[in-house]
C-alpha cells in the first residue's frame, strides 16, 4: 500500500515596507531613488528604473500573464488605463518578453512606402498627377507622398497647363 504524499505550500504572510501602494493582497509597487520595485509577498521580484519604459510594459504585462494580478488592480495603482495594461499583457502573453526588448530600428524607414513604391510614386508625380490621385491609385495616403516630397526622396514636378500652347 503506497502512502499519498501531500505536499503543502508553505503561506508567508505578506509584510511590505510603509510606502508600498498594494496592487492587491499579496503584490505592492515602491519608489527609492528613480527605482521601482514590484513586490511579491514583500520580496523584489522586478525592478527598473522609473525612466524605463520598455521594463515598465514588460514587467506589467508579466505580471499580469502570470496571474499575480488583474489588468483593472494594477491600472488603478498606476493611475493608467486598463486597456494599455492589457495590451502589454497580451503582447507578453503572444510574443514573449523579446517583443519589449529586441525591437528593429526603424527609424526613417516607412514600412509602406518601398523602394518599387517610391520608383512607382515618383514616375506618377512625373506624369502630371496629383497626390491624392496617386495615393488613390497605390493605396498610399497624401501625407505620405507630402512627406517623402519634403525630405526630397521625391520631386513635385511644377506644370503649367494654362502656359503651354499648342501649335
Amino acid at each position: 500500500m503506497k502512502k499519498s504524499t501531500i505536499k503543502i505550500m508553505q503561506m508567508q504572510l505578506p509584510i511590505f515596507p510603509a510606502d508600498t501602494k498594494s496592487v492587491n493582497a499579496t503584490l505592492g509597487i515602491r519608489c527609492e531613488d528613480d527605482i521601482v520595485y514590484y513586490l511579491h509577498n514583500g520580496s523584489p521580484i522586478f525592478c527598473h528604473a522609473q525612466s524605463n519604459i520598455n521594463h515598465y510594459r514588460f514587467i506589467c504585462g508579466n505580471l499580469v500573464a502570470s496571474n499575480l494580478c488583474r489588468a483593472s488592480e494594477l491600472a488603478d495603482t498606476l493611475g493608467v488605463n486598463r486597456r494599455a495594461i492589457e495590451r502589454y499583457a497580451k503582447k507578453h502573453r503572444e510574443k514573449g518578453a523579446d517583443a519589449y526588448f529586441n525591437k528593429g530600428d526603424r527609424r526613417g524607414q516607412s514600412f509602406k512606402m518601398t523602394p518599387e513604391l517610391l520608383s512607382k510614386t515618383q514616375e506618377l508625380l512625373d506624369y502630371g498627377l496629383s497626390k491624392e490621385e496617386i495615393s488613390r491609385q497605390l493605396n498610399i495616403s497624401p501625407g505620405c507622398i507630402r512627406d517623402h516630397i519634403k525630405k526630397g526622396n521625391l520631386k513635385k514636378k511644377k506644370y503649367l497647363h494654362h502656359l503651354q500652347h499648342t501649335p
